[in-house]
C-alpha cells in the first residue's frame, strides 16, 4: 500500500524551453467503431499548452476532468463545464466536443438532460461492442461530500446520455466515491478505479458487467490511501495505475505516483513518481491529472498524459483553466519518465 502526503507548496507556472516532439499517427482506436483513414497523407496539427484550447467559434473550451476517446473516424473531448463557478456548484454540466484532427473543436452539447439536481464532475465514456451503446460513468454529490457515481448510455458519443442507475455503488464497500474512471483492456472487458471517501481515499480497482452498467462484484485491495484522480491503462503487458495526493483544484498541481501490475487486479508495485521535484518533493507541472489517451502510432500505441492546471486562467474563470497534454515517455523496462513541461508539441496526422 503506497500513503500519500499532502504537499502545499505554492508555485507559478513557468514554461520551459520548447520543446518539440514529431509524432506520426494513425488513425484507429481499441474497444470503438472503426474508421478509415488516408495513407500517405499527412498534416501538421499543433498541440499547446500556453494557450487556451478554442472551438471553431472561438470560444475557450470548457471541459476538464474528464476523457478523451476516439470513435467512429472522430476524436472527443469529454468534460465537466464550470463556467464562472468555484468547482462545486450545481450549475456544472458534462459537455462533449468533437475533432477531426485534435485542433479543430467542435462543441457537441450537454451529455445529460434533465439530471438531478447535485454537484457534478469527471465524466469518463467508454463504447460496448456487445451492446454497441456509448456508456458513461461519472461521479456527482447529490449532497457535499455524500460522493456517488452514476452510469448513463447513449446511441451516440454525443448523447443524450440517459441514466440508467444514479447510484450505482450503493451498499458496497467504498459506497461514497471520490474521483473514478474507467479502464477498457485489450479483450473489451471494464473497470472502474475510484477512491472511496469513507475508507481515508482508498483506491481500488472494480470489475464491470459485460454491458459496462453494472459491477460483477470482483475487487482488487487497496491501490493506495490518500488517493486522487486514480486513472489506469495497459501498455504491452503491464498495468499502471496513476494517482496523486488531494488536490482539490490546487494551483500548485499534484504529484503523480506510478504503480504496476501483471494483471488488472494486482498485486501492484510501487514505481517512480514522474511528477515530484527532488528537491522539495513539489510538483514541477502545476496540474492534475484526468486521463492517459492511447493513441495508436505508426511505430506503436502513444500514450498522451491529459491533465487540468486549475486557476490558471488568467481571468479568473475556473471554466477557462488551462489543460496540459504531453506523450509519455517509457524506459525499456516499463518504467515511465520523469514528466516534461512541454510547452508546445506537434503531431503529423493521416488526413
Amino acid at each position: 500500500m503506497t500513503q500519500f502526503g499532502r504537499n502545499t507548496s505554492l508555485r507559478r507556472w513557468q514554461p520551459a524551453m520548447l520543446a518539440l516532439l514529431l509524432l506520426a499517427f494513425t488513425i484507429s482506436c481499441d474497444r470503438s467503431p472503426t474508421g478509415k483513414a488516408g495513407q500517405n497523407n499527412f498534416r501538421t496539427v499543433t498541440i499547446s499548452n500556453i494557450e487556451p484550447r478554442r472551438d471553431v467559434a472561438g470560444k475557450i473550451i470548457d471541459a476538464h476532468d474528464g476523457c478523451l476517446q476516439f470513435f467512429q473516424g472522430r476524436f472527443y473531448l469529454y468534460g465537466t463545464a464550470y463556467g464562472n463557478n468555484d468547482g462545486y456548484s450545481v450549475t456544472n454540466r458534462y459537455g462533449v466536443y468533437s475533432s477531426p484532427d485534435l485542433e479543430q473543436w467542435t462543441f457537441e452539447g450537454e451529455l445529460l438532460k434533465g439530471q438531478p439536481n447535485g454537484v457534478y464532475y469527471r465524466p469518463y465514456v467508454v463504447f460496448n461492442p456487445h451492446t454497441q451503446k456509448y456508456v458513461l460513468w461519472y461521479n456527482w454529490y447529490l449532497k457535499l461530500w455524500n460522493g456517488q457515481v452514476g452510469v448513463a448510455v447513449s446511441d451516440t458519443p454525443v448523447g443524450p446520455f440517459t441514466i440508467v442507475n444514479p447510484n450505482v455503488l450503493r451498499h458496497r464497500e467504498g459506497s461514497r466515491s471520490g474521483d473514478g474512471s474507467l479502464f477498457v483492456d485489450n479483450d473489451g472487458k471494464g473497470y472502474f478505479i475510484f477512491s472511496a471517501i469513507e475508507d481515508g481515499y482508498a483506491i481500488r480497482v472494480l470489475s464491470l458487467t459485460p454491458d459496462d452498467l453494472g459491477l460483477t462484484g470482483e475487487a482488487s485491495g487497496i491501490l493506495a490511501k490518500g488517493g486522487e484522480a486514480p486513472l489506469m491503462f495497459r501498455r504491452n503487458n503491464l498495468y499502471y495505475v496513476l494517482c496523486g495526493p488531494l488536490c482539490a483544484y490546487c494551483p500548485t498541481g499534484s504529484q503523480v505516483q506510478v504503480l504496476t501490475a501483471g494483471s488488472p487486479f494486482g498485486p501492484f508495485t510501487p514505481r517512480a513518481n514522474i511528477n515530484r521535484r527532488a528537491d522539495n518533493g513539489a510538483p514541477f507541472i502545476p496540474a492534475q491529472e484526468t486521463w492517459v489517451a492511447k493513441i495508436p502510432a505508426l511505430d506503436g500505441s502513444t500514450f498522451i498524459w491529459m491533465a487540468d492546471r486549475w486557476q490558471s486562467a488568467p481571468d479568473g474563470i475556473k471554466g477557462h483553466d488551462f489543460q496540459f497534454w504531453a506523450p509519455l515517455e517509457f524506459s525499456p523496462e516499463g518504467d515511465i519518465l520523469p514528466l516534461k513541461a512541454v510547452t508546445m508539441w506537434y503531431i503529423s496526422r493521416t488526413r
